[in-house]
């Protein structure tokens, strides 16, 4: 069996966090997104190889990575795209993949930026029982929210309808970027293309498959996030965290107030500030401050800043409100 891990977007809803680093990178508590992932894949003997499908801009940055990772299996394969406008699309990308490094065996695909409660492998003796197209989906327990997604309406455990992004959902479970195909359904993929269908989003060609094969979804309780928000970001991190703090030994704290679910990063300075629910990254400065809900790169200088909800980009200096 194959797998891969879908790396290649741009994140600019995160910018300018995620302008010069893959998303898949940031970090919840001591590992990141995808590295969660690979460690999961690289345990479970059915999966050989482990394509890892980036664009050219995060090539270099997805091959430094694994150089200093401990995983044997991911390898690059990388679409020719370097813009978020030159995209061919997540199912176009597929496609190419699945050529360009001749698969020819049952496939799992997920996203990189899915921290997901579920184990894996579970999934995987799933789909091998079914042994047919297979998605995970989850209750998001929102109506909103659910527009945002592809839609699952099941009969059992088959898929007998799916809609993508929907403007008035009738339930609230969706896919969650995470499928298992048989090494027959992979052809259908270039089938589904030539008929002109929609090449970006895999909800779309679910919502063409399973009208021509049985298509299962596994569904799970307990948490999913989808690294694509500063907000879902650091929902994730308050997950793990689960109300506690990481704090560097490196970092200097003097008179700091440490909130909930606080990661504090190495060579950090806090000084006389107060911290909640935020992220900060290695030497990163911030003195006189209230920060709440805010993601602050690394080597800022802040001073004397009352933050909520806030995105920092690296190597800036805000002193008193004014850069």
């Amino acid at each position: 069996m194959k797998a891969v891990v879908l790396a290649g977007g741009y994140a600019t809803r995160m910018w300018p966090i995620t302008k010069h680093r893959p998303k898949m990178f940031l970090p919840i508590g001591d590992s990141t997104v995808i590295d969660r992932i690979f460690a999961e894949l690289e345990a479970d003997e059915r999966i050989d190889e482990v394509f890892v499908s980036t664009n050219e801009r995060f090539a270099a940055d997805f091959e430094a990575h694994l150089d200093d990772s401990e995983f044997d299996k991911p390898q690059l394969s990388i679409e020719d795209t370097t813009e978020e406008d030159d995209k061919f699309g997540v199912v176009g990308a597929l496609a190419q993949l699945i050529n360009r490094e001749n698969v020819d065996d049952d496939l799992l695909i997920i996203a990189g930026d899915n921290l997901i409660s579920f184990d894996i492998d579970d999934f995987l003796d799933y789909f091998q029982e079914q042994d047919a197209p297979t998605l995970a989906a989850y209750d998001v327990g929102s109506r909103e929210k659910a527009k945002s997604y592809g839609l699952v309406e099941l009969e059992g455990d088959r898929v007998v309808d799916f809609q993508e992004k929907p403007d008035d959902p009738r339930s609230t479970l969706v896919s969650i970027a995470c499928y298992a195909f048989p090494r027959d359904s992979l052809s259908l993929l270039s089938t589904y293309l030539e008929e002109g269908n929609n090449p970006d989003e895999p909800g779309w060609f679910v919502q063409w498959l399973q009208n021509r094969e049985s298509t299962y979804a596994y569904t799970f309780e307990g948490a999913w996030f989808d690294i694509g928000t500063p907000e879902s970001y650091l929902d994730a991190v308050s997950w793990h965290l689960d109300g506690e703090s990481l704090i560097a030994d490196s970092a200097a704290l003097e008179n700091v107030t440490i909130g909930d679910n606080v990661h504090v990063m190495g060579d950090v300075t806090l000084e006389g500030t107060t911290v909640d629910h935020a992220v900060i990254f290695p030497s990163a400065t911030v003195q006189n401050g209230d920060i709440r809900r805010s993601i602050i790169d690394e080597g800022t200088y802040l001073e004397d800043l009352d933050l909520a909800g806030a995105l920092i980009g690296a190597h800036t200096t805000i002193t008193n409100g004014s850069p």
